[in-house]
């Protein structure tokens, strides 16, 4: 019996993160959507491009801003060179419209702190040294502050080419995550911001502790707190280099490390003093308990009687056996077994997240081996 309630329990949970929430998110947001108020109005805007050794791409990512479609004389770009040892600096004083700040290697966390409060723009648009932004993308994002409710706006990340290579594997949940955040901005807020992508108003920005792996949460977070909106606006495009499966593993161990951090920070996400707490409970939290609770499904089904325990141990076995066999596949098997090998990839990080609790949080920055001929 202990091993029926517990594999019952286990399923059940399992099926509300998975399948349950999202229908229920979906139900939401075709009833109870909020509407942002947009208009054309123009306020000044700072870029900050944070950079480590980005001279392979901070040439054309500058050349990308100086494109945009906004008033030069209510834009100003800052590079900031986190200690960078190779061309990034030389690269970006090629540039007269762009200020260089150069900074001893701390960390984007503690580059930002030392940005921020040299920009003189009412929005901060915060982005990363390798994403191209469309021409229209800024007055896109920009417009929505319009709302005095939007405290930040995040773009839509577009991938060059998904379905080559490793990228193939991780497209089809990078659009379910797109979708997720839509949705959940659609009814008041997302938990965060596209970190390579979004603005701030300047009024809100905070100064983020130094070890943090989310800066791209925990700022947004703090103008959720006073009560402001944290939305995506879909029509304001930046465009990404496509990374494999290996990368975005690492990317994924970094990411859900930053979520148990941002526990400790911001223990308020937790409680019912955080106005969305059965969405993050049910996306945030819910993400995290996943491996657990399917390793609860796995031990229990070995005890279930027979012949319930064929029946949900097969399935079972199909899907980590796909996982398992999709590098020696044929092609044409490979579009079964892909998702399969995403999703278990995923489950791992979650795990591997884990050790946030036992090393430096600096030991999970890696950085990430795209290069510009990747696209």
């Amino acid at each position: 019996m202990t091993a029926v309630v517990v594999f019952l329990a286990a399923t059940a949970l399992l099926l509300y993160v998975i399948v349950g929430y999202p229908l229920l998110l979906a139900r939401l947001r075709r009833h109870a959507g909020r509407p942002v108020l947009r208009d054309s109005s123009l306020p000044t805007v700072s870029v900050i491009v944070a950079v480590y050794n980005g001279a392979s791409f901070l040439e054309a990512k500058l050349r990308s801003l100086l494109a945009v479609d906004y008033p030069k004389d209510c834009l100003e770009i800052l590079v900031v060179s986190d200690g960078s040892t190779d061309r990034t600096g030389e690269i970006a004083r090629q540039f007269p419209h762009v200020t260089l700040l150069e900074v001893p290697r701390g960390g984007k966390c503690a580059a930002l702190n030392a940005a921020i409060p040299k920009a003189r723009g009412e929005i901060l648009l915060l982005t990363d040294v390798r994403q191209l932004v469309e021409p229209g993308s800024l007055r896109t994002l920009v417009r929505n502050f319009a709302d005095p409710r939007v405290g930040a706006v995040s773009g839509h990340l577009k991938i060059r080419d998904p379905r080559s290579g490793g990228s193939a594997q991780i497209d089809a949940y990078w659009r379910f995550e797109t979708w997720m955040r839509d949705s959940l901005s659609a009814l008041d807020s997302m938990f965060g911001a596209t970190g390579p992508f979004y603005a701030l108003r300047r009024a809100v920005a905070v100064p983020i502790p130094p070890d943090i792996l989310l800066d791209d949460m925990y700022l947004p977070l703090a103008a959720f707190r006073k009560g402001y909106r944290l939305i995506v606006d879909q029509e304001a495009v930046a465009w990404d280099i496509p990374t494999d499966l290996s990368t975005e593993f690492r990317r994924k161990v970094r990411t859900l490390a930053g979520n148990y951090q941002l526990w400790f920070h911001y223990p308020w996400l937790l409680t019912p003093a955080n106005r969305m707490w059965l969405h993050f409970l049910s996306y945030k939290v819910g993400r995290l308990l996943l491996p657990w609770l399917l390793i609860a499904v796995a031990v229990s089904t070995c005890f279930l009687p027979s012949p319930w325990r064929e029946a949900a141990g097969l399935p079972q076995l199909l899907v980590y056996g796909l996982a398992a066999v999709h590098p020696w596949l044929p092609r044409s098997l490979q579009r079964l077994s892909s998702p399969c090998r995403a999703f278990v990839v995923m489950m791992l990080a979650v795990v591997a997240a884990l050790q946030i609790l036992f090393v430096p949080a600096r030991r999970l920055w890696k950085v990430t081996g795209a290069t510009p001929a990747s696209s």
